[in-house]
């Protein structure tokens, strides 16, 4: 077989490359033959004299350089090169954990970004934990479920973030603080806790681990547009295009960014791009819609809105940005219709107040909004990092009563509100 995987990583056997993610690792040739031979072990100890036959071709070499070529694999393997075990009367093995299928099951359902995919991924992981509870992938997983499951707007905040820091804690102190957990903690910090400034050090110390994590840039950007910094949030994404340039997620980031700039033809342009090289990303669609009606375009965005609805029907807050688009431009009974929708939902499930408050300024019933908003605040909603540049809500943002809820929800933090 010409490659193969474990874990994150693809190895190809022919070439002597080894793979995590999209990004190609570096290992000298005695390096991969050594690890070749382990993988070809299939979790079975390699002997010291096998590891010598199978590796160095037979020629002789002392058991201390076989120790150093395998310590330089777990170098590169990262915090996976606990995987490689060694017991000096066996040798050594590629030990991949029990839960490992689980993990991938995971991985694979999270990308799905609906309430389904992530309630099932949260189960594959928490499986895993059981399996084996000294995995710390699972518990990274358990950790990005919940956080996940947070700022989609599907899981109260107040419910999701103490089990995001418990299973983060857990996966930290079992597998150090990798770049993706870091980043995990700033992303966090900005959207649950508005520490802006905690959340850029943690994000900017995650690029410097691993500069190729394209979901670092993207968070980044959301940071800026937060903070204000605008300009910084277009730089940022331009590096992440160099930095990972398959990153499915940077072109609807940069569709986000320019929504906030008020540039909206060029948003369209890039929510076009984005949907057509990731069609069924349901985030980048509905940013392309807003983009489509902040220009006037208003059928084409009620189409794109609808064609969410049908991709994520389990999204509640797809609805409200449907509603939100037909109040604004005069279509007032079909917006309410679909508000009458979102409330039958809430008393079931969670609906972000946000988008609720965003509907009712879009019909003109600001008190109501106003109360919606206070309402976000009170279940510390995942979307209120938009507040200050939401383009949508320009107008509440200049009411006495919204202006005393931001300073409250920002009484911690330096930024100040955007101009925009």
């Amino acid at each position: 077989m010409k490659e193969l995987g474990f874990g994150p990583f693809t190895v190809d056997m022919s070439a002597h490359r080894i793979r995590r993610g999209a990004a190609e690792l570096e290992l000298r040739p005695q390096a991969f033959r050594a690890l070749n031979v382990l993988i070809k072990n299939g979790g079975r100890y390699v002997p010291h004299d096998q590891m010598i036959t199978e590796a160095w071709g037979g020629i002789s070499v002392s058991r201390n350089t076989v120790a150093v070529t395998i310590a330089e694999v777990k170098k590169v393997l990262r915090e996976y090169g606990s995987w490689i075990r060694c017991r000096p009367k066996f040798g050594y093995r590629l030990e991949i954990p029990k839960g490992e299928d689980l993990i991938q099951v995971g991985w694979h359902l999270c990308k799905r970004r609906t309430r389904e995919g992530f309630e099932k991924a949260l189960a594959c992981f928490q499986q895993a934990a059981e399996e084996d509870g000294t995995d710390f992938r699972a518990f990274e997983g358990i950790a990005l479920s919940y956080l996940l499951l947070c700022t989609y707007g599907l899981r109260p905040p107040r419910e999701t973030y103490p089990k995001f820091l418990e299973a983060h804690e857990r996966a930290v102190a079992l597998g150090g603080l990798t770049a993706g957990l870091r980043s995990d903690r700033g992303h966090a910090l900005h959207i649950c806790e508005r520490k802006l400034g905690q959340a850029e050090s943690d994000l900017l110390d995650a690029l410097r681990q691993e500069p190729s994590l394209g979901t670092v840039y993207v968070r980044l950007a959301v940071l800026y547009c937060s903070m204000g910094r605008l300009d910084d949030a277009l730089e940022i994404l331009t590096q992440g295009r160099v930095a990972d340039p398959l990153c499915p997620v940077l072109p609807s980031a940069e569709t986000f960014v320019r929504l906030c700039r008020r540039e909206f033809d060029a948003a369209v342009v890039c929510g076009k791009n984005a949907i057509e090289l990731h069609p069924y990303q349901h985030t980048g669609r509905a940013h392309y819609a807003q983009a489509l009606e902040a220009m006037g375009r208003i059928e084409e965005a009620l189409a794109q809105h609808r064609l969410v609805s049908v991709m994520s029907p389990d999204l509640p807050w797809h609805l409200a940005l449907e509603s939100g688009c037909l109040a604004r431009n005069g279509r007032q009974a079909e917006a309410s219709a679909i508000l009458d929708q979102l409330q039958v939902v809430r008393e079931s499930e969670y609906v972000d107040a946000y988008y609720v408050s965003m509907v009712l300024e879009s019909m003109g019933r600001r008190d109501e909004a106003i109360e919606e908003l206070q309402r976000a605040c009170e279940e510390a909603s995942a979307t209120l990092f938009m507040l200050d540049v939401d383009w949508r809500m320009a107008g509440l943002r200049k009411d006495a009563r919204c202006k005393r809820l931001r300073r409250k929800l920002f009484e911690s933090n330096i930024a100040e509100p955007c101009a925009v």
